[in-house]
């Protein structure tokens, strides 16, 4: 049996009449870059999360550098962040000029350890940008807290965290801004790169608005030197389509996260939380295991995509070993990158290709 680890085929098949209209529809139009197409996703996108401004751009890390950006973020501040994550999230940091200073996770939830973070923080210390990892909530009630206990900007990287809520609040709308991405493995893909920012701040939005377009306030009025960061008519179009579904998604996510927990109870490797069968939208089903390397291998010649998020700890990349960290720094933030495996999780994934990957490891530890 094949197994891929996301099945994008499967997902636009069931939504190929949708899908296909939308896609007229935006070729009617002629709105090829942003336009209405893109500015309904936006509207929508706001609602949905339950904030006042979206601003939809061309990818989850261009989002990430105009938040900053846009809210003052520059040369000589530093930013807290955490080093378990995809490299875009330091990136946006490094972007305006700002540092990233990494501090250690929890073991379990993979966000940012709550009772490390204040010994981090300087007189340079502007922001911390929390991510919300493979879908799973951050401890953000306690992060708000600490931001403004020490006159922090907070912000939420959510590119894996679609939908999910806290105490009735969607993530991304809990800090200064929220930033997602719409890669198209994402809970909420498009067909192409896209992204987009959340905010409840008119200030931030207008700046990050302009930033999106060359710095442009209005047409051919440029203020600002700014970047080429729009988003295609045809994403906002698919986008818009795909919203409509993604709490029925969600839904489906954690059903699947819930039979692998139960099929993978007595078998020695470590599954998300019961909790975070509550909460997480499962963007990643992400297990702990021994001897994962050699698990990924086997996995892989009986025909079942796997992947691990991620392999390296930022702070041990050739990227930032500028940053000056060392191994044994972040010592969970390094345990997880030896132990993480990503199993095949979807929407449309089935019973009985669960039953087959959860088999398949069983036959792996019995040797």
């Amino acid at each position: 049996m094949k197994i891929p680890l996301v099945d994008l085929k499967a997902q636009y098949l069931s939504l190929k009449p949708e899908i296909d209209r939308a896609l007229k529809r935006a070729l009617n139009t002629s709105s090829f870059i942003l336009g209405e197409e893109v500015e309904n996703f936006e509207k929508e996108f706001a609602v949905y999360c339950g904030v006042k401004y979206c601003l939809a751009v061309n990818s989850g890390t261009s989002a990430l550098h105009l938040a900053l950006l846009a809210s003052g973020i520059g040369k000589g501040d530093e930013v807290i962040t955490q080093p378990n994550t995809f490299i875009a999230t330091a990136e946006a940091i490094s972007y305006t000029g700002a540092r990233p200073v990494f501090v250690d996770v929890c073991l379990d939830n993979y966000a940012l350890d709550i009772s490390k973070i204040e010994s981090a923080i300087t007189p340079r210390t502007k922001a911390i940008l929390v991510v919300h990892l493979y879908g799973y909530p951050a401890d953000i009630i306690a992060l708000e807290k600490i931001a403004k206990k020490h006159n922090l900007m907070l912000f939420e990287d959510a590119a894996q965290a679609h939908g999910v809520s806290v105490k009735g609040k969607k993530l991304g709308s809990f800090g200064k801004a929220g930033c997602f991405s719409f890669y198209p493995g994402k809970t909420l893909g498009a067909y192409g790169e896209a992204g987009a920012l959340v905010t409840n701040e008119k200030k931030l939005f207008e700046k990050a608005m302009a930033l999106r377009n060359h710095g442009q306030f209005e047409k051919n009025n440029h203020q600002l030197i700014g970047y080429n960061y729009r988003l295609e008519g045809f994403q906002g179009a698919i986008l818009r389509v795909k919203l409509k579904k993604l709490d029925y998604w969600l839904e489906k996510r954690r059903k699947a996260a819930k039979l692998y927990n139960n099929l993978l109870a007595e078998i020695g490797v470590k599954t998300p939380s019961r909790d975070s069968l509550k909460f997480s939208n499962f963007q990643y089903y992400v297990i702990r295991a021994r001897r994962r390397d050699d698990l990924k291998d086997y996995l892989t010649k009986n025909g079942v995509g796997v992947a691990i998020h991620y392999p390296t700890s930022l702070h041990l990349t050739e990227a930032y070993r500028f940053l000056g960290y060392k191994k044994g720094d972040f010592p969970v933030a390094e345990q997880h990158a030896k132990e993480i495996l990503t199993l095949p999780l979807y929407p449309e994934i089935t019973k009985r290709q669960i039953s087959y990957i959860v088999n398949l490891i069983k036959k792996f530890y019995r040797g």
